[in-house]
């Protein structure tokens, strides 16, 4: 790989320092809130600058890529559960990463084929390899009016001490741990140092690291990959025999037209069973429904994808199979709906058990689509996964769950006297503005307003840096303080 570099290069490289210390700021100061959506803008801001003028390809999916990058930033502003808001520190870089190389990849080129993951990769490859031939220039411009001998020496120097760094960590622990009087020799050092500032070295590195990242990613992608393409790929790796696959989709079918037959009032009564709790019921039936409807999922994509349907009777047969198949998931898929409404109604509504409806409506998405794919083969099943997989992730970071929750144990409450005050409280704050509501319509719940006092408190003493700015929480401080508690 050569590097030819100009002006604009070097402005361009100031630019991503610039951006690094943006990012330092956002994410290793405190945190992280509103942050997030002002890096997303520099960043952005950045990318566009430098490919200003560039002809971007797959602009559709790219512009809902960015879009769902954009919502899922503007969630840690908005919103602060702490399930996505850990989940999104990695989902929202990949997204990026994903969005960058799609849009400055050619026009020829298939995202929605299993090749493309190693395109991203040697994209990654790439960049680090970029990173490490500008170094080596750098290396070779300070080296510049220097002695040949002399610059060798410092290069052998500088890399004997890099390598005995990790050594000398073991062997000063195991020496300082066979003699006091070397423990305590050693244990002076540091004060050796006190003029070196170790936070700020530390954060010298990671906006280095941020900087040459940026830096190396963005001038890879603006290079031109000519022999680098993804064909559609259509020859299958391997084939599933057609009629081993028939008969086990038709064992599979008696088994469930069976057990729905013999079960159908225990799936749909509503009501208890023998000596079954409603956890008992409800958990046990729930588990094993999704987890044997995921298992027909992969089935039916199996054979979609790997049996050779080509011949018209056995076409047809193989479609009625698979319809059943999908008919019969549809029915479980209900009854573990229904289970859980049970449970929830039972025990109240909690994350995961929210989550896990709204999972089942998004599978029910998916085998209306799978349905539609047996009849129509052009469809791609891959394309409409993934799409609908980041169009599901992004809803459920948008609305806002827990005010779901939330909303739904209020409403629980106000008809059956129950409600889980803990779990409330173990919420974001939108948890709190719901236990701020539940105050102002019964003050005298038992152990609301000890909660209310203590998160009152913590509330006065809180001191929010930029950062961390985020509107759910400055709610539920200022509902907090205009209390009257005492």
């Amino acid at each position: 790989m050569e590097l030819k570099f100009g002006k604009s290069d070097w402005i361009f490289l100031l630019l991503c320092m610039v951006v690094g210390i943006v990012a330092e700021e956002a994410f290793f100061r405190t945190e992280i809130g509103i942050s997030y959506l002002l890096f997303i803008i520099a960043f952005y801001s950045l990318f566009f600058y430098r490919y200003r003028g560039f002809a971007f390809n797959h602009q559709r999916f790219g512009y809902l890529l960015l879009i769902c990058v954009w919502l899922l930033a503007v969630g840690y502003f908005i919103n602060d559960n702490i399930f996505f808001y850990a989940l999104n520190i990695m989902v929202i870089p990949a997204l990026v990463f994903f969005h960058l190389v799609l849009v400055t990849s050619q026009k020829n080129i298939r995202w929605n084929k299993l090749a493309f993951i190693a395109y991203l990769f040697s994209k990654l490859g790439g960049a680090i390899k970029y990173n490490l031939i500008f170094a080596s220039l750098m290396g070779k411009f300070f080296k510049q009016g220097m002695d040949e001998s002399k610059f060798q020496v410092w290069r052998k120097v500088t890399i004997g001490i890099l390598i005995s760094i990790p050594v000398l960590f073991i062997v000063l622990g195991l020496l300082m741990s066979a003699d006091t009087q070397f423990e305590r020799l050693m244990g002076g050092i540091p004060q050796w140092f006190q003029m070196v500032d170790a936070e700020v070295v530390a954060r010298i590195f990671i906006v280095l690291s941020f900087t040459f990242t940026f830096f190396g990613l963005m001038q890879v992608l603006m290079r031109k990959q000519i022999n680098v393409l993804i064909q559609d790929g259509d020859k299958l790796p391997f084939k599933m025999d057609t009629i081993i696959t028939i008969t086990v989709l038709v064992l599979i079918n008696a088994v469930y037209v069976l057990f729905i037959i013999v079960q159908f009032k225990y799936f749909f009564s509503g009501t208890l069973q023998g000596d079954f709790t409603y956890a008992e019921y409800a958990r046990k039936g729930f588990f094993e429904l999704i987890f044997v409807t995921l298992i027909n999922l992969t089935v039916t994509v199996l054979v979609l994808t790997f049996v050779d349907r080509s011949i018209g009777l056995i076409k047809r047969f193989m479609q009625v199979l698979l319809t059943a198949l999908v008919i019969s998931s549809g029915v479980l898929l209900s009854s573990a709906f229904m289970r859980l409404s049970m449970y929830e109604a039972a025990y109240g509504f909690t994350f995961i058990r929210v989550m896990a409806h709204s999972f089942m409506i998004f599978l029910v998405v998916i085998f209306m689509y799978t349905l539609i794919k047996i009849w129509i083969e052009k469809l791609s099943l891959f394309h409409f996964y993934f799409i609908s997989s980041l169009l599901y992730y992004t809803l459920m970071n948008v609305i806002n769950v827990e005010q779901i929750i939330v909303t739904k144990n209020i409403e629980r409450y106000e008809q059956s006297g129950k409600i889980d005050l803990h779990y409330l409280n173990s919420l974001s704050h939108t948890g709190i503005l719901g236990l701020v509501e539940l105050y102002e319509e019964d003050p005298q719940l038992p152990g609301l307003k000890d909660i209310l006092l203590e998160r009152k408190n913590e509330a006065n003493l809180s001191n929010v840096l930029w950062q961390s700015y985020n509107v759910k929480r400055s709610q539920a401080n200022n509902e907090l303080r205009k209390l009257h508690l005492e």
